[in-house]
């Protein structure tokens, strides 16, 4: 939906953007990338408006990597 701005499953073209957030309490939309709640990753999801279906994308580069770091197996 990121890419082709129309939804994969009903092909809508009525996408809604929603950007990620880091809030405290682990509210928002986010992976946390480290100890504490700054070094967490903003994850932006995408709506279709049409069946409901989401998608997530980090948009970051340095957030992508600094994800590899933590969570990719050795």
């Amino acid at each position: 939906m990121k890419i082709k701005k129309s939804c994969p499953k009903c092909e809508s073209p009525d996408i809604i953007r929603i950007p990620g957030t880091i809030e405290p309490f682990g509210l928002g939309n986010n992976i946390k990338a480290g100890a504490t709640i700054l070094s967490s990753v903003k994850v932006t999801r995408f709506l279709c408006a049409g069946c409901g279906f989401t998608e997530e994308w980090v948009d970051d580069v340095n957030g992508i990597s600094r994800l590899k770091k933590k969570y990719r197996a050795s």
